[in-house]
C-alpha cells in the first residue's frame, strides 16, 4: 500500500483544489468526495506529473449542498477507503456554541479588563 498525502491549496470559485502527492509507482488515483454519506460528482484528478505521482484534485462544491451550519466534506480514496483529506464550509448564522463566537466573546472580555485595569492604574498612581 502507497501513502498518499492530499494538500489543500484553496477554494476559489466553488471549487475546492488541492496537491495530491504519492509514489510514483503508484496507480493513478480514483477518489470519493463524501458529503452526508453521499457522493458528490464531478470531482476531477489530473496528472501535474504522473513521473513523480503528483495530482491536481479539484472538488466542485454543488450549491444545493449548502444550508445554515456547518457542512463537512470527506475526500476518501476510493478502493481503499482512506481518508486522505476533509474540508468544513459554515454557512448562515454562526451557531451560539460556535468556537469563533466564543473567541470574539472572550476578546471583547479580554479589550473590557485591559481599559478597566488601565483606568485602575491611573486613578492610584
Amino acid at each position: 500500500m502507497t501513502e498518499s498525502v492530499l494538500t489543500k491549496t484553496r477554494i476559489r470559485a466553488g471549487v475546492w483544489e488541492g496537491v495530491l502527492e504519492q509514489s510514483a509507482e503508484a496507480e493513478a488515483p480514483t477518489l470519493d468526495v463524501r458529503h452526508l454519506e453521499q457522493s458528490v460528482a464531478g470531482v476531477t484528478v489530473t496528472a501535474e506529473d504522473a513521473s513523480t505521482g503528483r495530482y491536481l484534485v479539484r472538488v466542485p462544491i454543488p450549491a444545493e449542498l449548502l444550508s445554515d451550519g456547518v457542512q463537512t466534506f470527506l475526500i476518501l480514496e476510493k478502493n481503499s477507503g482512506d481518508k486522505l483529506a476533509s474540508f468544513t464550509i459554515v454557512t448562515g448564522e454562526l451557531l451560539e456554541d460556535d468556537i469563533r463566537a466564543e473567541m470574539d466573546l472572550l476578546r471583547a472580555e479580554l479589550d473590557m479588563l485591559k481599559k478597566a485595569f488601565r483606568r485602575h492604574c491611573l486613578e492610584t498612581s
